[in-house]
């Protein structure tokens, strides 16, 4: 039966990806381009190394001024990050977590100053039980590291526990991992092709985490 929950972060808990592929695009569209949504969906939830600017110099064919252009956009990134909210019914879930008495972690391809300051700052750190980031492997998600981690600070086998995830990178690590999967896709995320997965929701505040666990250990029964 599920013990824990292990939540992602970004584009899950807080939407940075959408805002992030928002800006990036109003400064493609300043010369002309446009970043498309398939291009930007295989960064989502991992850590490549792609360069946005580069490829923007690809398609304009010209060069362009990458320190300017990287100060533009985390200064209209974090003022739009600074008027966002959690999405919805993510309290809800963390919550209702606590009364069902299951433990709750997160895993993250992100590091952990980001997001325990956006935890901080969203009041939800204090929900979270163990918190692993890209600080903590040395390879993130599609890869499982973060959630055998994530288990295992938990005190959790992979199989008591399900992950919240909003990309295909990501559920890609949870299942690679032994766990099952719920995923929660956002604006940027919703058209991915995703791995096969315990069940899809479009927001949290969509059926009460109870429901969803009842479902999902009905699920393992049934198999």
């Amino acid at each position: 039966m599920i013990k824990g929950i292990i939540f992602d972060f970004d584009g899950l808990i807080l939407d940075t990806e959408t805002h992030h592929y928002r800006v990036l695009q109003e400064i493609f569209a300043e010369y002309g381009s446009e970043l498309p949504i398939e291009r930007w969906q295989r960064e989502i939830g991992t850590q490549t190394g792609f360069s946005p600017f580069h490829y923007l110099e690809e398609l304009i064919e010209e060069e362009i001024e990458h320190n300017h252009l990287q100060a533009q956009l985390k200064e209209k990134f974090h003022v739009k990050l600074a008027e966002e909210k959690a999405r919805d019914g993510v309290e809800d879930y963390l919550k209702a977590a606590k009364e069902l008495r299951l433990k709750v972690g997160l895993a993250s391809s992100s590091d952990y100053e980001w997001v325990s300051n956006h935890l901080k700052n969203l009041g939800l750190f204090d929900y979270f039980d163990c918190i692993r980031t890209s600080d903590d492997v040395e390879i993130v998600k599609p890869d499982p590291a973060l959630y055998v981690k994530a288990s295992e600070c938990l005190g959790l086998e992979p199989e008591e526990c399900v992950a919240f995830e909003d990309s295909a990178n990501g559920s890609l690590a949870a299942k690679r991992a032994g766990m099952g999967c719920v995923i929660v896709p956002n604006e940027v995320t919703h058209t991915m092709d995703f791995c096969e997965v315990e069940h899809r929701l479009e927001s949290m505040a969509d059926m009460p985490l109870g429901e969803l666990i009842e479902r999902l250990n009905e699920l393992k029964v049934s198999k």
